[in-house]
């Protein structure tokens, strides 16, 4: 049947959405009110019968358009679309529906519309208007829940309901179940996970096949390899964000049209989306949904089979927590959503106006939505960005309420109520010259009205570089402060932030060569090191989170190949990272840079000599690129590449870099050389932790922290902490010299005195034969003690 004959508009329906639009805007206490209860029905929507759809259009008014010039759009293929599909030609047919609309609201509703679900795609909708020159306009909906072709592509028409009622995990939830919504307190430890270079495959599907080959080996008590070690012992994985991001600059669209053909069937060129990123440049459209790179079967539905192989996890289940970002939009968000949505310009892009209560109740929405995927927790990316213009004070105020309103959300999932654990990434007041004094990172937990709230703490945060000679004692302020207030910290030094932030500083720098023979051994040690470890998960109060490319020695980076225009500077800034993780012999791997090799560069030496030449001259000449590549031929003797080098070449090696980069950085890659000692003693240290939960606490009075004085050229911390019904003693050398030999037990140490100790964590390369006594203490060894 085809889609003329399938589909009818149901004026009735429309209509009684725009009048249920007009009363809650009439009758609610307050226009945020009234815009929360209509975002409830804003988006596509399907009951199994009839689907709906709700749209925020100001933009209509502001054209002064009439509602005869407004449709509503559906397309939908021929026969069955393939979403694993690279490339395609598919020819669609379109109908338009009239819609019904009060001010700057617009809805329709139609029978007969295919919801996609996991085995069958849906129809595809837009809004869209014709303008006094005839000239057609799309208007996209931010609120969809399946966007197969990206954030700037009609969305499809999706069965949530049938999704969440077939969902693996419901029992789970049911366990939750009350007279009240339940509260998600926080976990014990995180892995933090980017999750198109957790595996090999990219997905979710991939990574959900991981944790169910690990839940299968765990339940049948298999041997452990380092690969599985180093996804064990967590309470929680929180993913880098999932949501639609930034799209190629140039080149095919995911979703182009050709020009309606004679028989009036509309040919429209499909390309699988396939753009890299790291997470954080999104454009705010789409947040509600799943960005499709990281689908392999295009299916929404495999972010919850994820969240079920976590919650069904045998012995403890984990949790999920999802990253979202609506501190900030891309640029790119200016055309996906209408000028009203955003504040004005920032460092990322956009400002979104937080004070619009259409805009902040459509963005509450979009989290309510992307949570009931089945997220434990939530952490909120630079909560410090969430800010509002006073024109009485003439100033920037951080919107704290708007915060609040993050957390208060209730979502449901298997029909049980709950609000989710919350953490914030908050540095205010950054980017204020002097942040990383004057920050307190407890704006959001002293404002806010749970007791359980968390903020990330001033060691996790970016500018953090622990193989920096005296960085661990230039930090003690910091440490101090982390001891008798961390509680509801996040710590750990290694995490996307910082790890980033690492390869870009300066080799030349007084570097802590203890930590390795070459800058990628430096770098991999001091993210993934063990006597860090031991102070994250055995001293310090608040909740442990790791990386998994740290804890893998896998690479990272800044990974987006989108750029067109600043494409080649953004490469410049990059540029030092090649110093840091990439050595000649992982260079000359076949498989590694094939990009790189293929234009010209064919060994390390090659691509490290023009990455010497391209940060200089993108500064003298302000990023011209003409004048870049001019200075660049004129290089005498010349440099490796294309020979000759143009602005195209310059975009090639830009894309080329990128794309290599996010393939070497996957986890696949560096599992082979992962060493089961430090993986083994890292998987026993976060279940200690596990085991002894308390050590979340604030330090108490009988507790004890501080550095072996006189200091004699290194950093030995030592903490004593009284548990419920244990002691736990440890002991780390940080940086600097080997110690004298000596006894760690018997230090002069309040609370040390007495026998019963037993050394339980030894971090390698010490022995399981040491049990106590004397011992010369290296670099980034440590030890953990415990009585009772």
């Amino acid at each position: 049947m085809g889609l003329k004959d399938r589909v009818a508009a149901d004026m009735n329906a429309a209509e009684g959405l725009a009048n249920k639009c007009r009363l809650a805007l009439t009758t609610a206490p307050t226009a945020f009110d009234a815009h929360e209860r209509i975002a409830r029905t804003m988006g596509g929507q399907y009951d199994g019968e009839l689907a709906t759809f709700g749209f925020w259009t100001p933009e209509l008014l502001d054209h002064r358009i009439p509602d005869g010039d407004v449709f509503l759009e559906i397309s939908s293929p021929f026969g069955p679309l393939d979403l694993t599909r690279s490339h395609q030609e598919v020819p669609f047919e379109r109908i338009l529906l009239p819609v019904a609309r009060y001010e700057a609201h617009t809805f329709a509703a139609a029978t007969g519309m295919r919801a996609g679900n996991r085995d069958a795609g849906g129809d595809f909708y837009a809004l869209v208007w014709r303008d006094p020159q005839d000239r057609w306009h799309r208007i996209l909906d931010p609120l969809a829940m399946s966007l197969p072709f990206g954030a700037f592509a009609p969305a499809e028409l999706y069965d949530v309901a049938a999704m969440q009622a077939n969902r693996a995990d419901a029992a789970y939830f049911e366990r939750f179940a009350g007279d009240a919504p339940h509260k998600f307190g926080p976990p014990v430890n995180i892995l933090q996970i980017h999750v198109p270079t957790a595996t090999a495959g990219g997905s979710l599907a991939s990574l959900t096949r991981q944790y169910r080959r690990l839940a299968e080996r765990v339940e049948k008590d298999l041997p452990i390899d380092p690969m599985d070690e180093i996804f064990l012992g967590y309470d929680a994985v929180q993913l880098l964000p999932v949501e639609p991001t930034t799209v190629h600059e140039q080149g095919l669209d995911f979703w182009s049209e050709a020009p309606v053909t004679d028989d009036g069937q509309l040919v429209i060129d499909l390309v699988r989306p396939d753009t890299t990123n790291w997470g954080y440049d999104i454009v705010i459209s789409g947040m509600a949904t799943v960005n499709p790179v990281l689908l392999e079967s295009g299916r929404p539905d495999e972010l919850i089979d994820f969240a079920a192989a976590l919650h069904n996890f045998p012995g403890k289940p984990k949790m999920l927590i999802l990253d979202v970002v609506f501190g900030h939009a891309d640029n790119q968000g200016l055309k996906a959503l209408n000028h009203h949505f955003f504040a004005g310009p920032n460092m990322y892009g956009q400002n979104l106006d937080y004070r619009n209560p259409a805009v902040r109740a459509i963005l509450l929405e979009m989290q309510r939505r992307k949570v009931d995927f089945g997220a434990d927790g939530v952490r909120v990316d630079g909560a410090q960005d969430f800010k509002w213009w006073d024109p009485g004070e003439q100033k920037l105020k951080h919107d704290d309420d708007y915060l609040q309103c993050m957390s208060d959300i209730v979502q449901e999932v298997a029909g049980v109520q709950y609000r989710p654990w919350f953490v914030f990434e908050d540095g205010r007041p950054w980017p204020q010259e002097d942040w990383e004094l004057s920050s307190t990172y407890r704006a959001v937990i002293e404002t806010q009205t749970d007791d359980d709230v968390f903020q990330w703490g001033p060691l996790t945060f970016a500018h953090n570089t622990p193989f920096i000679y005296g960085y661990w004692l230039s930090k003690w302020w910091r440490i101090r402060e982390m001891l008798s207030r961390g509680s509801n910290w996040i710590s750990g030094t290694a995490n996307h932030d910082t790890l980033r932030r690492g390869t870009q500083v300066n080799p030349k720098l007084n570097i802590n060569t203890r930590l390795g023979d070459t800058q990628k051994e430096i770098l991999e040690k001091a993210y993934d090191n063990p006597a860090v470890s031991v102070l994250t998960y055995g001293a310090f109060p608040g909740v442990p989170m790791d990386f998994l490319n740290a804890t893998a020695r896998a690479n990272w980076g800044f990974i987006r190949n989108q750029d067109d225009r600043y494409g080649v500077k953004v490469v410049a800034e990059e540029a030092i990272s090649l110093k840091w993780q990439v050595d000649s012999y992982s260079y000359s791997v076949p498989g590694n840079f094939r990009r790189l090799k293929e234009l010209g560069f064919e060994t390390r030496s090659d691509l490290a000599r023009f990455f010497e030449f391209l940060p200089a001259l993108v500064d003298v000449t302000e990023y011209d690129l003409d004048h870049i590549a001019k200075l660049l031929n004129g290089v005498e003797p010349p440099l490796a590449g294309p020979g000759y080098f143009t602005i195209g070449d310059l975009k090639r090696i830009a894309r080329a870099w990128m794309d290599d980069m996010h393939e070497y950085c996957n986890v696949s890659n560096s599992v082979s050389a992962l060493h089961s000692a430090q993986t083994n003693f890292m998987l026993r240290l976060r279940r200690f932790r596990r085991a002894n939960s308390w050590l979340r606490d604030n330090l108490g009075p009988d507790d004890h922290f501080d550095y072996l004085q006189p200091v004699d050229g290194r950093t030995i911390f030592t903490c004593y902490r009284k548990g419920p019904s244990s002691e736990i003693f440890t002991i780390t050398h940080m940086e600097g010299g080997e110690s004298d030999p000596f006894d760690p037990l018997s230090l002069p140490i309040p609370g040390l005195e007495g026998d019963g100790w037993r050394c339980i964590l030894r971090t390698p390369p010490i022995g399981s034969d040491y049990e106590g006594g004397e011992i010369v203490l290296r670099d980034s060894m440590g030890l953990v003690f415990e009585r009772g």
